[in-house]
């Protein structure tokens, strides 16, 4: 299975696609050098895949390189942010 993950600044959202189809979004808004994350979805047909994990590590990973700070209001980005320690100096607060 491939997971590449892009940003779509059009529908605030970054996607993960997976094998060709966009299997889930984590939706931000971006006020200035900060980017909060409001929600994570990803399709049913491709939960328990780590398409979750792919889509949120891609998504920090092209925020880092932009220089972005990061409010998380997204449970499951927040869980995580918790559990990957070496993302944690992402965040702002908010």
């Amino acid at each position: 299975m491939s997971i590449e993950v892009a940003d779509q600044p059009d529908r605030h959202r970054f996607e993960a696609v997976v094998d060709g189809v966009v299997g889930g979004g984590a939706y931000y808004e971006i006020d200035g050098d900060t980017i909060t994350f409001t929600h994570t979805e990803v399709d049913d047909e491709f939960e328990g895949q780590g398409v979750g994990s792919a889509l949120v590590q891609g998504a920090l990973d092209d925020v880092r390189e932009r220089g972005l700070r990061v409010v998380v209001r997204c449970p499951f980005i927040r869980e995580w942010i918790e559990r990957h320690p070496d993302y944690q100096d992402l965040t702002a607060p908010g």
